[in-house]
């Protein structure tokens, strides 16, 4: 399963932390970092799913 939590971590970062953790803190604080760029909020997704 975290395969897929990455892949879509990469096409689209708050779908892979919305598979992890929900609508928590974390998801919205993706959203916002893939709004200001795309980069910071893949690696704020992997990291999140690497952690957990």
């Amino acid at each position: 399963m975290d395969i897929i939590r990455l892949i879509a971590a990469v096409l689209l970062p708050p779908l892979g932390v919305f598979l992890q953790v929900g609508f928590g803190g974390a998801f919205w604080l993706n959203i916002l970092l893939t709004l200001l760029g795309y980069i910071p909020g893949i690696i704020h997704a992997v990291w999140i799913i690497a952690r957990r």
